[in-house]
């Protein structure tokens, strides 16, 4: 019985540590099995269109936590996609698109304005085709944004969202968000701070929008604009860049050094600009008459329904 009770809470539910627990050691078993069954077919496939040097790995795992999530929603925890915000309603379009431009704006504004000021200057690069550099740093993009929204803003935070509450959730996932990127190269105590900062950022997007798309498509579009617009390093990491590569001219507390320059005070004033933005847009929402919010093609559509 009181093993039952160190599990188990009184509706039957496991506890929340628990739950967390059982989501890490899925996503575990998942990568060994998804690496099996379909990681050659990634690499293949991938080959055969001439796009070898994707990285392959980001795939393999985010499927594993896409499948843990659907594991512990679905079958642990009795509840619906809603409860991740992964629901069809949190795939809308005017979803995808509003987190899209609200990651590439909160960089991109900073970025051009390093460039007008000479911050950042253009070493060259070796020539090369721009085009498939940038589909196969875009695929490679693409899913390594999906799994870190998975692992940090997905089924974790709304376990915790629903024993803490949305501000305790967000300050440790945002925590570990930051910690994930210990290894990067040139990781410093400041880089790791933009980085947290960040992590409060997306999960701007996800309390806006209530869709993990969107936290998504921001996250993807903040590394995109860096790596494949501007050829700039992504988190310390330098991707494929051919034609021109710009890197840092100015002071590293505007430019970010050698991390890039979503570590710079630029890139911290866009995300503070941006989050100011959507809490706004929420609030704007909130006081819209409930009769009227059907008509309107509201980028925060299921913003006024709390979970």
């Amino acid at each position: 019985m009181n093993a039952r009770r160190f599990l188990y809470g009184p509706g039957g539910q496991l506890h929340a540590p628990w739950r967390i627990v059982a989501f890490i050691a899925i996503t575990f078993v998942g990568v060994v099995v998804v690496q099996s069954l379909v990681g050659p077919i990634f690499e293949w496939s991938f080959a055969r269109v001439g796009l070898a040097g994707v990285d392959t790995s980001s795939w393999v795992i985010a499927i594993a936590a896409l499948g843990a999530t659907a594991i512990c929603v679905r079958q642990i925890d009795k509840r619906t996609w809603r409860e991740v915000w992964l629901d069809r309603s949190a795939a809308r379009p005017s979803a995808l698109a509003y987190g899209f431009a609200v990651g590439a704006f909160a960089i991109g504004l900073p970025v051009a304005l390093l460039l007008v000021a000479h911050w950042m200057r253009n070493v060259g690069s070796p020539p090369g085709s721009w085009t498939p550099a940038a589909l196969r740093v875009t695929l490679t993009l693409l899913p390594a944004a999906l799994l870190e929204e998975l692992l940090t803003r997905g089924y974790i935070l709304s376990v915790l969202r629903e024993s803490w509450g949305w501000t305790a959730a967000i300050v440790a996932t945002s925590l570990a968000f930051g910690l994930l990127h210990f290894a990067n190269p040139d990781a410093t105590a400041g880089s790791l701070g933009l980085v947290t900062l960040a992590g409060f950022f997306l999960a701007a997007v996800l309390y806006a929008t209530r869709s993990l798309y969107a936290a998504w498509m921001a996250h993807f579009a903040w590394n995109w604009t860096m790596a494949v617009l501007f050829h700039t390093a992504v988190s310390g990491i330098r991707m494929e860049s051919p034609i021109y590569r710009y890197v840092d001219s100015g002071p590293d507390w505007a430019t970010g050094g050698p991390w890039g320059p979503e570590g710079g005070v630029p890139a911290a004033l866009g995300m503070v600009a941006g989050m100011a933005f959507m809490f706004a847009a929420r609030r704007r929402f909130d006081a819209t008459p409930t009769a009227s919010r059907a008509s309107q093609a509201s980028l925060v559509s299921e913003a006024s329904q709390e979970n």
